[in-house]
């Protein structure tokens, strides 16, 4: 049945019109998720300016054919507004996933609050996303539950369930409006940063690019991306806190893969890269992750010794923000030590697409993890200046 949304995606992806019975035939394949996963990612993924309008196209025409009375609530004219010079309140959008929230968002939140330094600046956003900002007292929260595993007509009733009209409306091609499909205010009062055809053919870090557009759009010189969860004090807070016997770590890890397994490295890779770490002599705290498989896949590779953090991702970000290093997959962990300086070593596997990978790469060491040999990279790395545990 998922050969019907790969025909669909083929279509797309060589500038072809699709017919409505092959659009009918994929919305079917799982309640609409496939055409999520398969056609609605790989068109965002690829990074190519052409597929924007692709993309608007397609979608316009399934919610016609999934739920026609948001019609009214549908546009693609997402540009032209001005920004005022004082505004009461600022709705920010999340994107729904960590990583892009960090990596992203957090930069149009910094953005947001120096432009408008007396303005309240609201995150809407599901509850664990809010949790990476909760200590932020410039931000508070606005809940916007998000149906990731949900069929396709949960997640347009999620959209549908937003109208944000007493501010203006940052959005940073979130989920929440089906990347700027969706009116959620008044068109006078919408900004919107469209990530996947904004620097063009350019292979400029979407931090770098959202930093960019803030300032085109609202002025703002600098915006970068933070993070601001409970427990954060930052690296320069360990050596206080080993005196007073709290368990800071040396190196944090995560071997999450968000839901794509293309990301992994398969066979004995994960068990022996923990072993090389813990070799090292350093501290390791291992994040079980948020699923069963990846518990089961983490504690499998596990070496002795290895402390693991289990639970709500935020307490983990502050961990990595006083880590002196973090390791893992290309994942919402390496935006985070991204963005709190900490070193890197991020294993990218399984992106679609260069652009991709040059989109999404985090500042520090990326170790492409397609080929060659990793676990000698990683070993080389380990063995740089500066990185002492």
């Amino acid at each position: 049945m998922q050969n019907t949304c790969n025909e669909l995606l083929d279509c797309c992806l060589r500038g072809e019109r699709w017919s409505g019975e092959l659009l009918d035939r994929a919305l079917a394949v799982e309640d609409g998720r496939a055409l999520l996963s398969i056609v609605v990612e790989r068109l965002g993924d690829l990074f190519e300016p052409r597929l924007v309008d692709v993309y608007e196209e397609l979608f316009l025409e399934v919610i016609r054919k999934v739920r026609p009375d948001l019609l009214p609530r549908a546009r693609r004219f997402k540009g032209g507004a001005v920004p005022p010079v004082f505004v009461a309140r600022v709705y920010v959008l999340s994107r729904v996933t960590l990583g892009a929230d960090v990596a992203v968002t957090s930069v149009l939140i910094d953005a947001a609050k120096r432009r408008y330094p007396d303005s309240e600046i609201v995150f809407v956003a599901p509850r664990k996303n809010y949790e990476m900002f909760e200590t932020d007292p410039r931000v508070t929260h606005f809940p916007a539950p998000y149906p990731r595993s949900s069929s396709l007509r949960d997640r347009l009733e999620a959209s549908a369930s937003l109208d944000l009209t007493r501010g203006i409306v940052i959005d940073p091609d979130s989920r929440l409006t089906q990347l700027g499909l969706l009116r959620i205010c008044d068109d006078a009062d919408y900004f919107f940063f469209e990530s996947r055809g904004y620097g063009g053919e350019g292979v400029d870090r979407l931090p770098d690019l959202a930093a960019r557009w803030a300032a085109e759009t609202f002025g703002v010189e600098g915006a970068r991306p933070y993070v601001a969860p409970k427990g954060r004090l930052g690296r320069e807070a360990a050596p206080l806190l080993s005196r007073f016997g709290l368990g800071t770590v040396d190196i944090t890890v995560s071997l999450g893969v968000g839901e794509n397994p293309a990301k992994r490295i398969d066979g004995t890779f994960e068990r022996d890269l923990l072993r090389m770490l813990a070799e090292t002599g350093a501290s390791l705290l291992v994040d079980l992750g948020g699923s069963d498989e990846e518990r089961r896949r983490v504690l499998a590779a596990l070496p002795e010794g290895a402390r693991t953090h289990d639970g709500a991702f935020a307490p983990f970000a502050a961990q990595i923000a006083s880590s002196k290093l973090f390791v893992g997959y290309d994942s919402a962990g390496g935006h985070v030590a991204s963005a709190c300086g900490v070193p890197v070593i991020s294993i990218a596997k399984g992106f679609v697409s260069e652009r991709m990978a040059a989109r999404w790469r985090p500042l520090g060491t990326v170790i492409r993890g397609d080929g060659g040999d990793v676990l000698g990279e990683v070993r080389k790395q380990l063995g740089e200046p500066g990185l002492v545990f």
